[in-house]
Protein backbone atom coordinates (compact mmCIF):
# COMPACT_ATOMS: atom_id res chain seq x y z
CA UNK A 1 0.00 0.00 0.00
CA UNK A 2 1.66 3.52 -1.01
CA UNK A 3 2.02 5.69 1.66
CA UNK A 4 3.22 9.55 0.77
CA UNK A 5 3.98 12.64 3.08
CA UNK A 6 3.46 15.77 1.62
CA UNK A 7 6.79 17.99 2.22
CA UNK A 8 5.00 20.40 4.47
CA UNK A 9 2.59 19.86 7.90
CA UNK A 10 1.14 23.04 7.54
CA UNK A 11 -2.75 22.70 7.59
CA UNK A 12 -3.56 24.68 4.40
CA UNK A 13 -1.37 22.65 2.47
CA UNK A 14 -2.74 19.21 4.21
CA UNK A 15 -6.07 20.70 2.90
CA UNK A 16 -5.06 21.41 -0.56
CA UNK A 17 -3.92 17.84 -0.68
CA UNK A 18 -6.99 16.34 0.86
CA UNK A 19 -9.64 19.03 -1.01
CA UNK A 20 -9.74 17.66 -4.34
CA UNK A 21 -10.12 13.59 -3.28
CA UNK A 22 -12.22 14.15 0.07
CA UNK A 23 -15.06 12.35 -1.65
CA UNK A 24 -13.01 9.67 -3.26
CA UNK A 25 -11.90 7.31 0.03
CA UNK A 26 -12.36 7.94 3.61
CA UNK A 27 -10.41 10.48 5.31
CA UNK A 28 -9.03 10.52 9.13
CA UNK A 29 -8.40 13.88 10.80
CA UNK A 30 -5.17 13.13 13.43
CA UNK A 31 -4.91 16.21 16.05
CA UNK A 32 -2.36 16.66 18.93
CA UNK A 33 -4.75 18.13 21.26
CA UNK A 34 -2.42 17.93 24.28
CA UNK A 35 1.12 17.64 25.57
CA UNK A 36 3.02 17.16 28.46
CA UNK A 37 7.29 17.62 28.45
CA UNK A 38 8.59 17.75 25.73
CA UNK A 39 7.19 16.87 22.00
CA UNK A 40 7.68 16.98 18.42
CA UNK A 41 4.62 18.07 17.68
CA UNK A 42 2.40 20.99 19.77
CA UNK A 43 -1.14 21.20 20.38
CA UNK A 44 -3.37 22.01 17.28
CA UNK A 45 -0.76 19.91 15.11
CA UNK A 46 -3.04 18.23 12.82
CA UNK A 47 -2.60 15.31 9.91
CA UNK A 48 -4.90 13.48 7.39
CA UNK A 49 -5.10 9.76 6.76
CA UNK A 50 -6.85 8.11 4.17
CA UNK A 51 -8.33 4.24 3.46
CA UNK A 52 -5.67 4.02 0.50
CA UNK A 53 -2.83 4.35 2.86
CA UNK A 54 -1.80 7.81 2.31
CA UNK A 55 -0.24 10.26 4.89
CA UNK A 56 -0.14 13.91 5.03
CA UNK A 57 1.44 15.96 7.53
CA UNK A 58 3.19 14.91 10.60
CA UNK A 59 2.38 14.04 14.44
CA UNK A 60 5.56 12.65 15.87
CA UNK A 61 9.14 13.10 14.40
CA UNK A 62 8.05 10.21 11.90
CA UNK A 63 8.05 7.42 14.68
CA UNK A 64 3.87 6.94 15.52
CA UNK A 65 2.27 7.69 12.05
CA UNK A 66 2.54 3.78 11.25
CA UNK A 67 0.98 3.12 14.46
CA UNK A 68 -1.62 5.65 14.26
CA UNK A 69 -2.34 4.84 10.86
CA UNK A 70 -3.40 1.52 12.13
CA UNK A 71 -5.87 3.49 14.97
CA UNK A 72 -7.16 5.70 12.02
CA UNK A 73 -8.41 2.45 10.38
CA UNK A 74 -10.67 2.17 13.03
CA UNK A 75 -11.97 5.04 12.76
CA UNK A 76 -13.21 4.61 9.72
CA UNK A 77 -14.53 1.23 10.42
CA UNK A 78 -16.60 2.78 13.39
CA UNK A 79 -17.10 6.50 12.67
CA UNK A 80 -15.90 6.97 16.39
CA UNK A 81 -13.06 9.24 17.30
CA UNK A 82 -11.02 7.79 19.31
CA UNK A 83 -8.63 9.39 21.95
CA UNK A 84 -4.76 8.30 21.97
CA UNK A 85 -1.77 8.64 24.74
CA UNK A 86 1.84 7.56 23.55
CA UNK A 87 4.07 8.25 26.46
CA UNK A 88 7.99 8.50 25.44
CA UNK A 89 9.26 8.15 28.77
CA UNK A 90 6.89 4.55 29.56
CA UNK A 91 9.25 1.79 28.55
CA UNK A 92 5.96 -0.11 28.63
CA UNK A 93 4.56 2.29 26.14
CA UNK A 94 4.37 1.27 22.35
CA UNK A 95 5.82 5.00 22.19
CA UNK A 96 8.90 4.19 23.64
CA UNK A 97 9.16 0.95 21.94
CA UNK A 98 9.03 2.73 18.39
CA UNK A 99 11.46 5.03 19.69
CA UNK A 100 9.49 8.43 19.89
CA UNK A 101 12.96 9.77 21.76
CA UNK A 102 11.82 13.01 23.06
CA UNK A 103 10.53 11.56 26.76
CA UNK A 104 7.07 13.84 26.52
CA UNK A 105 3.21 12.75 26.62
CA UNK A 106 1.60 13.71 23.63
CA UNK A 107 -2.21 13.07 23.81
CA UNK A 108 -4.08 12.51 19.91
CA UNK A 109 -7.59 12.17 18.97
CA UNK A 110 -9.00 10.89 15.66
CA UNK A 111 -11.75 11.88 13.96
CA UNK A 112 -13.78 10.97 10.64
CA UNK A 113 -14.26 13.08 7.97
CA UNK A 114 -17.45 12.59 6.42
CA UNK A 115 -20.25 14.27 4.46
CA UNK A 116 -22.92 13.43 7.42
CA UNK A 117 -20.47 15.84 9.41
CA UNK A 118 -19.71 18.41 6.95
CA UNK A 119 -16.17 17.22 6.64
CA UNK A 120 -15.51 18.71 10.26
CA UNK A 121 -16.22 21.81 8.67
CA UNK A 122 -12.48 21.47 7.02
CA UNK A 123 -14.00 22.96 3.46
CA UNK A 124 -14.59 26.16 4.92
CA UNK A 125 -10.86 26.45 6.71
CA UNK A 126 -9.47 25.92 3.26
CA UNK A 127 -12.08 28.15 1.83
CA UNK A 128 -10.78 30.41 4.53
CA UNK A 129 -6.65 30.05 4.38
CA UNK A 130 -6.85 30.08 0.79
CA UNK A 131 -8.46 33.51 0.82
CA UNK A 132 -5.74 35.01 3.37
CA UNK A 133 -8.31 35.17 6.26
CA UNK A 134 -6.90 33.85 10.17
CA UNK A 135 -9.95 32.36 12.28
CA UNK A 136 -10.16 29.45 14.73
CA UNK A 137 -11.48 25.67 14.52
CA UNK A 138 -13.16 24.15 16.94
CA UNK A 139 -12.88 20.10 17.75
CA UNK A 140 -14.54 18.31 20.21
CA UNK A 141 -12.67 16.07 22.04
CA UNK A 142 -14.96 13.03 22.94
CA UNK A 143 -13.63 9.98 23.15
CA UNK A 144 -16.08 7.09 20.97
CA UNK A 145 -18.34 9.94 20.04
CA UNK A 146 -19.13 10.84 16.44
CA UNK A 147 -16.73 13.71 16.13
CA UNK A 148 -17.78 17.61 15.53
CA UNK A 149 -15.78 20.57 14.24
CA UNK A 150 -16.53 24.29 13.66
CA UNK A 151 -14.67 27.16 11.84
CA UNK A 152 -14.98 30.88 13.08
CA UNK A 153 -13.82 33.65 12.43
CA UNK A 154 -12.14 35.98 14.61
CA UNK A 155 -15.54 38.03 15.31
CA UNK A 156 -17.67 34.95 15.70
CA UNK A 157 -14.71 33.32 17.78
CA UNK A 158 -14.86 36.71 19.86
CA UNK A 159 -18.76 36.84 19.94
CA UNK A 160 -19.19 33.40 21.05
CA UNK A 161 -16.34 34.01 24.05
CA UNK A 162 -18.60 37.22 25.18
CA UNK A 163 -22.03 35.11 24.76
CA UNK A 164 -21.03 32.68 26.79
CA UNK A 165 -18.78 33.75 29.04
CA UNK A 166 -15.46 32.05 28.06
CA UNK A 167 -11.69 33.19 28.76
CA UNK A 168 -9.87 33.61 25.67
CA UNK A 169 -6.31 32.62 25.50
CA UNK A 170 -2.98 33.87 23.68
CA UNK A 171 -2.15 30.68 23.27
CA UNK A 172 -1.87 28.70 19.68
CA UNK A 173 -4.47 26.01 20.96
CA UNK A 174 -5.88 25.66 24.04
CA UNK A 175 -8.44 22.55 25.81
CA UNK A 176 -11.85 24.97 26.52
CA UNK A 177 -15.28 23.64 28.45
CA UNK A 178 -18.30 24.97 26.46
CA UNK A 179 -21.92 23.09 26.70
CA UNK A 180 -20.89 19.85 28.38
CA UNK A 181 -18.57 19.48 25.93
CA UNK A 182 -14.75 19.62 25.54
CA UNK A 183 -12.98 21.17 23.03
CA UNK A 184 -9.93 22.19 21.30
CA UNK A 185 -9.98 25.81 20.22
CA UNK A 186 -6.43 26.28 17.88
CA UNK A 187 -5.91 29.48 16.38
CA UNK A 188 -5.53 29.26 11.95
CA UNK A 189 -3.36 31.38 9.71
CA UNK A 190 -2.85 31.26 6.19
CA UNK A 191 0.37 29.89 4.77
CA UNK A 192 3.34 32.74 4.69
CA UNK A 193 3.73 34.90 1.42
CA UNK A 194 6.82 35.98 0.57
CA UNK A 195 7.98 38.79 -2.04
CA UNK A 196 10.73 38.64 -3.55
CA UNK A 197 12.34 41.26 -5.55
CA UNK A 198 15.12 40.54 -7.61
CA UNK A 199 15.71 37.32 -9.73
CA UNK A 200 19.14 37.05 -9.93
CA UNK A 201 21.11 33.45 -9.11
CA UNK A 202 21.28 34.45 -5.08
CA UNK A 203 17.46 34.39 -5.06
CA UNK A 204 17.38 30.40 -6.33
CA UNK A 205 17.85 28.65 -3.07
CA UNK A 206 15.61 31.56 -0.71
CA UNK A 207 13.08 30.57 -3.08
CA UNK A 208 13.53 27.39 -3.15
CA UNK A 209 13.54 27.08 0.77
CA UNK A 210 10.99 29.25 0.87
CA UNK A 211 8.63 26.72 -0.95
CA UNK A 212 10.05 23.97 1.19
CA UNK A 213 9.02 25.54 3.96
CA UNK A 214 5.87 25.75 2.41
CA UNK A 215 5.28 29.39 1.77
CA UNK A 216 3.92 31.06 -0.78
CA UNK A 217 6.36 33.07 -3.55
CA UNK A 218 5.94 35.86 -5.43
CA UNK A 219 9.00 36.55 -7.68
CA UNK A 220 9.17 39.96 -8.72
CA UNK A 221 12.00 41.36 -11.41
CA UNK A 222 11.24 43.58 -14.37
CA UNK A 223 14.84 42.74 -16.31
CA UNK A 224 14.40 40.03 -18.70
CA UNK A 225 17.38 38.05 -18.13
CA UNK A 226 16.14 37.89 -14.82
CA UNK A 227 13.49 36.16 -12.90
CA UNK A 228 13.24 33.49 -16.03
CA UNK A 229 10.79 30.66 -15.00
CA UNK A 230 12.93 27.54 -15.81
CA UNK A 231 15.10 28.86 -13.10
CA UNK A 232 12.02 29.18 -10.61
CA UNK A 233 9.89 26.77 -11.34
CA UNK A 234 8.08 26.89 -7.72
CA UNK A 235 7.42 29.97 -7.21
CA UNK A 236 3.61 31.02 -6.95
CA UNK A 237 3.92 33.83 -9.32
CA UNK A 238 6.52 35.85 -11.29
CA UNK A 239 5.73 39.43 -11.91
CA UNK A 240 7.53 42.10 -14.07
CA UNK A 241 5.88 45.26 -13.55
CA UNK A 242 7.45 48.63 -13.35
CA UNK A 243 9.14 48.74 -9.71
CA UNK A 244 6.91 51.97 -8.67
CA UNK A 245 3.95 49.52 -9.77
CA UNK A 246 4.55 46.77 -7.58
CA UNK A 247 2.19 47.57 -4.53
CA UNK A 248 -0.89 47.79 -7.71
CA UNK A 249 -0.34 44.10 -8.42
CA UNK A 250 -2.88 41.70 -6.94
CA UNK A 251 -0.68 39.07 -6.34
CA UNK A 252 0.86 41.42 -3.79
CA UNK A 253 -1.50 42.57 -1.77
CA UNK A 254 -1.45 39.28 0.57
CA UNK A 255 1.97 39.51 0.93
CA UNK A 256 2.95 38.97 4.57
CA UNK A 257 7.32 39.98 3.74
CA UNK A 258 8.91 41.01 1.33
CA UNK A 259 13.07 40.34 0.67
CA UNK A 260 14.53 42.85 -1.71
CA UNK A 261 17.97 41.92 -3.17
CA UNK A 262 17.92 43.11 -7.08
CA UNK A 263 21.20 44.58 -6.28
CA UNK A 264 20.16 47.69 -7.87
CA UNK A 265 20.47 50.54 -5.15
CA UNK A 266 17.36 52.51 -7.37
CA UNK A 267 15.63 49.28 -8.04
CA UNK A 268 15.69 48.00 -4.41
CA UNK A 269 14.62 51.96 -3.36
CA UNK A 270 11.63 52.00 -6.11
CA UNK A 271 10.70 48.64 -4.98
CA UNK A 272 10.92 49.86 -1.00
CA UNK A 273 9.12 53.01 -1.51
CA UNK A 274 6.25 51.25 -3.46
CA UNK A 275 5.77 48.71 -0.77
CA UNK A 276 5.16 51.81 1.48
CA UNK A 277 1.26 51.28 1.81
CA UNK A 278 1.17 47.43 2.47
CA UNK A 279 0.96 45.93 5.81
CA UNK A 280 4.03 43.77 5.72
CA UNK A 281 4.98 42.13 8.99
CA UNK A 282 9.00 41.61 7.45
CA UNK A 283 11.24 43.97 5.30
CA UNK A 284 14.54 42.62 4.52
CA UNK A 285 17.14 44.27 2.21
CA UNK A 286 20.36 42.74 0.84
CA UNK A 287 23.61 44.39 1.26
CA UNK A 288 25.63 45.82 4.09
CA UNK A 289 24.42 48.93 6.69
CA UNK A 290 25.75 51.67 4.57
CA UNK A 291 23.75 50.39 1.79
CA UNK A 292 20.49 50.13 3.69
CA UNK A 293 21.00 54.21 4.27
CA UNK A 294 21.90 54.79 0.54
CA UNK A 295 18.23 53.11 -0.43
CA UNK A 296 16.70 54.52 2.32
CA UNK A 297 17.95 58.34 0.81
CA UNK A 298 16.82 57.26 -2.34
CA UNK A 299 13.58 56.26 -1.80
CA UNK A 300 12.94 59.68 0.26
CA UNK A 301 12.73 57.70 3.19
CA UNK A 302 13.36 57.72 7.36
CA UNK A 303 13.29 55.61 9.81
CA UNK A 304 10.57 57.49 11.08
CA UNK A 305 8.41 57.34 7.97
CA UNK A 306 9.02 53.59 7.32
CA UNK A 307 5.88 51.61 8.11
CA UNK A 308 7.72 48.69 8.27
CA UNK A 309 10.56 48.47 9.85
CA UNK A 310 13.65 47.60 7.42
CA UNK A 311 16.05 44.85 8.39
CA UNK A 312 19.30 45.77 6.84
CA UNK A 313 21.67 43.74 6.33
CA UNK A 314 18.47 40.95 6.38
CA UNK A 315 19.22 37.84 7.91
CA UNK A 316 20.54 36.67 11.09
CA UNK A 317 24.69 36.19 11.52
CA UNK A 318 25.29 32.91 10.90
CA UNK A 319 28.88 33.92 9.32
CA UNK A 320 27.14 32.75 6.15
CA UNK A 321 28.97 33.71 2.64
CA UNK A 322 27.30 31.62 -0.22
CA UNK A 323 24.07 32.03 -1.46
CA UNK A 324 22.20 29.12 0.34
CA UNK A 325 23.72 30.06 3.41
CA UNK A 326 22.36 33.23 3.09
CA UNK A 327 19.22 32.75 2.52
CA UNK A 328 19.04 30.39 5.20
CA UNK A 329 19.94 32.96 7.66
CA UNK A 330 16.90 36.08 6.06
CA UNK A 331 14.44 32.94 5.84
CA UNK A 332 15.09 32.50 9.54
CA UNK A 333 14.96 35.84 10.76
CA UNK A 334 11.77 36.21 8.46
CA UNK A 335 10.23 33.39 10.17
CA UNK A 336 11.05 34.48 13.43
CA UNK A 337 9.54 38.35 12.60
CA UNK A 338 6.31 36.77 11.59
CA UNK A 339 5.28 34.25 13.79
CA UNK A 340 6.24 36.86 16.84
CA UNK A 341 3.78 38.72 14.94
CA UNK A 342 1.26 36.08 14.82
CA UNK A 343 1.26 35.09 18.10
CA UNK A 344 0.72 39.14 19.17
CA UNK A 345 -2.45 38.66 16.42
CA UNK A 346 -3.32 35.70 18.51
CA UNK A 347 -3.56 37.37 21.82
CA UNK A 348 -5.58 40.55 20.82
CA UNK A 349 -8.02 38.38 18.84
CA UNK A 350 -8.32 36.54 21.66
CA UNK A 351 -9.23 39.63 24.16
CA UNK A 352 -13.00 40.19 24.65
Amino acid sequence: MAITTNSTSHLQHLLASWYPQKDDCLWVLGTVYKTEGPCYRKPGAMMLFNSIGQQFGLLSGGCLEANIQQRAAQVMSTQKSITLCYDGADEDDISFQLGIGCGGIVHIILQAVLPENNYLDLVTVYESLVSRNQGYYWQSIENGEEAHASWKSVEAHQQLLTDDGLAGSDSRAWLMDSHDKNWLVSYQTPAPHVLVVGGGVDARPLVEMAKVMGWMVTLWDSRPANARREFFSTADQIIRCPAEEIHDQADVQSVDAAIIMSHNIIMDAQALSSMQSLDLGYIGLLGPIHRRAEVLEKAGLTEDTLRTHVSGPAGINIQGEFPEEIALSILTECHMVLYKRRELDCAKASKC
